[in-house]
């Protein structure tokens, strides 16, 4: 029971790699509270689990986001760890990127963990300990075409993550703030990668095979749990390999 009594928010939770980490910060102890923009995921979440929270939000919202942090503080007098884990994706070369994909993304992505961070951190400085977890990507390391949108978001991350990471440890708080950086995973949003370039991708990846979302989400729990009290501002990768 790596997180036993820790208040721990997931956002993107309803679906791929978020939601296997809320089940998996469940069964090892944690008060997570499971946030994800479709509803519908959500309940089938509480279905596999009725132990969890479910907030329906969009981390652009700020509103929203101010409303829930509020209530999670008065139910539970505290926030322990923040996983910004919602993300999307609006591909296209650069030359045909269309400025409300451009956009979203960059929204989701980007602003919407600064939106969530923004909000819990106060919390956590106040009770002077804290994980805030990030997810990046490889993209966000290499760069990869049809994705300049996406790129930009998961290398912002890396930099806000550095920042915070240095931010919010002054003063003595013992507030860590990692990213991390999944390669290929089985996911609903790989789901849609044709079967050849599925292929030729492992073919890039010395293990040779895309990842497992609890592969990631357990790396998730190490950063959340009290296992990695002495990491900060660091870019763990979860790719099999693929960026050495």
């Amino acid at each position: 029971m790596k997180l036993e009594g820790k208040v721990c928010i997931i956002t993107g939770a309803g679906s791929g790699i978020g939601k296997v980490a809320s089940l998996l910060f469940a069964k090892e102890g944690a008060k997570v509270i499971a946030c994800d923009v479709v509803e519908e995921n959500l309940k089938k979440l509480k279905e596999e689990n009725e132990s969890i929270d479910t907030y329906k939000l969009d981390v652009c919202d700020r509103s929203a986001i101010k409303k829930m942090v509020d209530e999670i503080v008065e139910k539970y007098g505290k926030i322990d760890v923040l996983v910004n884990n919602a993300g999307i994706t609006r591909d296209a070369l650069l030359l045909k990127m269309k400025e409300e994909d451009w956009d979203k993304v960059i929204d989701v992505n980007l602003k919407g963990v600064f939106n969530m961070t923004q909000a819990v951190a106060p919390i956590m400085l106040k009770n002077g300990k804290g994980s805030i977890i990030n997810t990046s990507s490889v993209v966000g390391v290499y760069g990869n075409i049809g994705q300049t949108n996406y790129a930009a978001t998961k290398s912002g991350i890396i930099g806000m993550t550095k920042t915070w990471a240095k931010e919010l440890a002054r003063k003595g708080a013992q507030i860590r703030v990692n990213a991390v950086a999944p390669g290929f995973i089985k996911t609903p949003m790989t789901e849609k990668v044709p079967d050849r370039i599925i292929q030729a991708l492992n073919e890039k990846i010395p293990l040779k095979r895309m990842g497992e979302a609890e592969e990631v989400a357990k790396v998730y729990l190490f950063l959340a749990s009290d296992d990695s009290s002495y990491i900060t501002g660091q870019v763990i990768g979860v790719d099999g390999g693929l960026v050495i």
